[in-house]
């Protein structure tokens, strides 16, 4: 497995005045749509009891919700450590705090930081990675139960816009890219560690696919 580019540039990209204007808009709106349906296709896995691993959570809203529909613990595993006090306050807020774990480090370049567990979501990440198989591999690994992950749908006009943002970066002299993931790929990938396709959906922008372990047992 290859790691990222440097995690510090990710502190500089996913600042903490955009993790305040999530935790903001978490308060005043919920989850968006995207998550909200991932959040479903999780809940339809069975959640009782159930432990939650989010790959780049942020603030914390999506795994926080699926405590609140029956999950017993979840653990986020964050490159970004700007996320970290709005997500403490959010916690606190919610009364989660004493049920999430949460963890600063790139998942692929030290993978001992992420637990099995019975559901494993990841929300507009791999669009920020540029080792899906990497990242991909090592999160249907550790999920034993069920995969939820979500993704820039692969149009033309997303994929102008993120040459047009990368541009950006690169005169900026920063490293950090965004990419627009082959949809098919991503999926044999999750294939090959055991996966089978069980729902999706998208929006204007946005793509998500559920996946459950093959020969897992259902709710």
């Amino acid at each position: 497995m290859t790691a990222c580019c440097d995690p510090a540039e990710y502190d500089d990209v996913f600042t903490s005045k955009y993790a305040r204007r999530l935790a903001k808009s978490l308060r005043s709106s919920g989850l968006d749509d995207t998550a909200t349906k991932m959040a479903d296709f999780a809940t339809a896995q069975g959640l009782d009891g159930a432990t939650v691993l989010e790959i780049g959570g942020g603030v914390g809203g999506l795994h926080m919700e699926l405590l609140r529909r029956g999950a017993s613990q979840a653990t986020n595993i964050e490159l970004s450590t700007a996320y970290e006090g709005e997500a403490a306050r959010l916690l606190a807020e919610s009364g989660l705090a004493d049920r999430v774990s949460r963890r600063n480090a790139d998942v692929v370049a030290d993978p001992s930081v992420a637990p099995a567990a019975d559901v494993v979501v990841l929300h507009r990440v791999v669009c920020c990675y540029p080792d899906f198989p990497a990242l991909l591999g090592l999160a249907a690994d550790r999920a034993r139960r069920a995969l939820v992950f979500s993704y820039p749908r692969p149009r033309l006009l997303t994929r102008t816009e993120t040459v047009m943002e990368n541009l950006g970066y690169a005169v900026r002299r920063r490293t950090f890219r965004t990419f627009v993931h082959s949809p098919d790929a991503m999926l044999a990938v999750l294939a090959e560690h055991g996966h089978t396709p069980l729902d999706g959906g998208q929006n204007l922008r946005w793509q998500y696919s559920g996946t459950v372990r093959t020969g897992a047992e259902g709710p």
